[in-house]
Order: C-alpha cells, then sequence, then structure tokens
C-alpha cells in the first residue's frame, strides 16, 4: 500500500545549506518566560555561531511581537534538542550537559553538530548561572 509520508528524517530532509533552526529566546528561567524564534533557510557550512547569534538579535530588534525581549542581554547559544533526539525533563533550559554551550562564536554551525530542525536556547549566561545555583521557578504563583 502507499503511502504519502516520506521515509525521510526531518533532519535529513533539508540540506545544511538550506536549514531551519528555532531558538529559544530565554528572557527569564524563574518565570519560564521564553518565545521561539524559528530561522529558515540558514547554510549551516558557512554561518558561524556568532552570525547566527547576531541573526537572532537582529530578528528581535526589527519583527514584531519581541518588544519584552529588546531589553535582555543574549549572549549564550546552548543546544536544547535534534530532531529525532531526547528533550530535557526541563521546560526552559537542560540545565545538564554544559558541554552543550556554544562558546566559541568563530565555529562553523554544521562542525559544532548542528542540523536541520535543531533546537537551541538563546540567553544570559549570568542569569543561567545564577538559575543554575537555584533552580527555582514562580511562574505557579
Amino acid at each position: 500500500m502507499p503511502s504519502d509520508f516520506s521515509d525521510v528524517l526531518t533532519n535529513e530532509a533539508l540540506p545544511k545549506t538550506c536549514a531551519t533552526l528555532t531558538l529559544r529566546i530565554i528572557k527569564s528561567f524563574e518565570f519560564r518566560t521564553e518565545k521561539s524564534l524559528v530561522l529558515h533557510s540558514i547554510n549551516l557550512e558557512s554561518t558561524t555561531v556568532g552570525q547566527l547569534k547576531d541573526l537572532a538579535r537582529q530578528a528581535i530588534k526589527t519583527q514584531p511581537g519581541w518588544k519584552p525581549y529588546k531589553t535582555v542581554v543574549l549572549d549564550t547559544l546552548k543546544l536544547y534538542t535534534q530532531a529525532h533526539g531526547a528533550k530535557t525533563t526541563n521546560l526552559i533550559i537542560n540545565l545538564d550537559h554544559d558541554d552543550w554551550i556554544f562558546d566559541d562564536d568563530s565555529k562553523i554551525l554544521a562542525d559544532v553538530g548542528f542540523e536541520n530542525e535543531t533546537e537551541v536556547s538563546f540567553f544570559n549566561r549570568d542569569l543561567y548561572e545564577q538559575f543554575k545555583l537555584h533552580p527555582e521557578t514562580h511562574w505557579d504563583c
């Protein structure tokens, strides 16, 4: 019986030169305030970590709906999940795996493991470190 669905995995459906990425822009860890920014047609073989940060900052400055995020100093990217990968139980960010933080802005995205449908968190590193020390949320108050 023929199927209307492809057997190609979503992370392999597009070439690395035309990937879709989701950035979880985090305003507050305690209140779980985040908004997803979807970027299309990203060339993972030529775009650097620093350029991805700049693309996200520019989108926040220019696209509607981002006013509450314009004052946040966003300086750090960390892997959240990849297509068909396991997700963390923390709804805002992975608190483990600090080795998933992308510290080198000169690295090419494909070289650090990005593929189509990769989801990363973009946040303020100081606020992240404070939250790790006391990972309490206040969103249910």
